[in-house]
């Protein structure tokens, strides 16, 4: 029995769940140390930007790895 491939579709609502939950942690994490709204902000829409990319782009990526993967 082959693994089966995760689609685009769940690549997608995996990464946004993941962000969700992360730009929570990053703004709370960056308001404590400043203690300014703008730049817990800032932080925040700027990181998820680019993680997210990077997120989706390394899970498409594994889903084509074949290492590690068992048949049985």
């Amino acid at each position: 029995m082959t693994q089966p491939r995760a689609t685009r579709a769940r690549s997608i609502v995996k990464a946004v769940t993941y962000r969700v939950v992360v730009v929570c942690l990053d703004f709370t994490v960056v308001y404590a140390m400043t203690g300014q709204l703008r730049v817990a902000a800032g932080f925040m829409i700027v990181s998820n930007l680019y993680t997210t990319l990077a997120y989706v782009i390394h899970e498409r990526v594994w889903s084509r790895v074949r290492w590690g993967l068992t048949t049985t």
